[in-house]
């Protein structure tokens, strides 16, 4: 099996706000954040939707990009999610299915 590494951005249930993190286990790191497992920001702000996610083969490509995208300005970052999830509608169910097929 191939491990696949992921930059991900949650936001909260009215969008405003936005926090990028790597990781690879997609579907656990996003449960992780839905039940506020660990103190920090997602928790304090609820953010927990998880609205744009791409993959990686190495996990140095996956937290290279992270840095990037933590680099850009609101508006980049929001023009990125729009051109995959313009409706801003919660990926977690195509995450969870990710992981079951792997």
């Amino acid at each position: 099996m191939i491990t696949k590494y992921y930059v991900y951005i949650l936001t909260n249930k009215h969008n405003k706000v936005l926090y990028t993190g790597s990781t690879d286990n997609i579907a656990r790191r996003t449960l992780e954040h839905q039940t506020k497992k660990y103190d920090g920001f997602t928790k304090r702000y609820n953010a927990d939707k998880l609205v744009y996610y791409e993959e990686h083969l190495c996990d140095e490509d996956a937290i290279a990009r992270e840095k990037q995208l933590k680099e850009w300005v609101r508006k980049k970052k929001i023009d990125l999610i729009n051109s995959i999830n313009p409706a801003w509608v919660d990926l977690t169910h195509r995450v969870n299915q990710i992981e079951i097929v792997s």
